[in-house]
């Protein structure tokens, strides 16, 4: 789930690096960004969940192929489509979000292929606990956004995180996955 949190700030990451040749900064439009896991339950099928909340922002200098991103995901704006599942993610068993109220993913490399982002690279921050996380780009774009008149950059991140690593144990020890798969949609405007 944490892998979310990382997956939105690769995502702003790449958004960033369609842009022009000097540094620009792009804040991470929360209506076309979220945060989803995708988690097997017992191998029949996939429990799936997001992050309502989330803000953040990314620079990027295209030419120099350099960028940052800063993300923050809210803990208890887990939504999972069942009240008593969200309930139970947000306890100590998971998210502890009364204790560990945001994640939080920070960025500073990029990999591109040609022109586009390919990758970021960075840390994942939750339960207090930073493990390094990389989203890979499955799609990424920026374009001239026709009613904000401003560029947009975006694409579709993943990766594939074990919760384990954040002392995230419950339920590993009968049968409950210890791997998740993070997808970030992102979007960010040109400030």
């Amino acid at each position: 789930m944490r892998q979310f949190f990382l997956a939105s700030a690769l995502t702003a990451t790449a958004l960033a690096s369609g842009i022009s040749a000097q540094a620009a900064t792009y804040n991470i439009e929360s209506t076309h960004t979220f945060v989803t896991f995708e988690v097997t339950h017992f191998g029949t099928s996939t429990n799936r969940g997001r992050f309502d909340k989330k803000e953040g922002t990314v620079q990027f200098d295209r030419a120099g192929k350099t960028g940052k991103v800063d993300l923050t995901i809210q803990a208890d704006s887990i939504n999972t489509g069942t009240e008593a599942f969200n309930a139970h993610l947000k306890k100590p068993d998971f998210f502890d979000a009364a204790k560990h109220p945001t994640m939080h993913f920070t960025a500073d490399k990029f990999n591109f292929n040609g022109d586009k982002v390919s990758e970021v690279a960075g840390s994942l921050t939750m339960l207090g606990k930073t493990v390094p996380v990389v989203l890979k780009a499955t799609n990424f774009n920026c374009y001239d956004h026709p009613m904000l008149k401003r560029e947009v950059c975006g694409g579709d991140f993943e990766t594939t995180i074990l919760r384990s690593q954040w002392g995230m144990n419950w339920g590993i020890d009968f049968g409950i996955p210890d791997k998740v798969k993070l997808l970030i949609q992102v979007e960010a405007v040109k400030q």
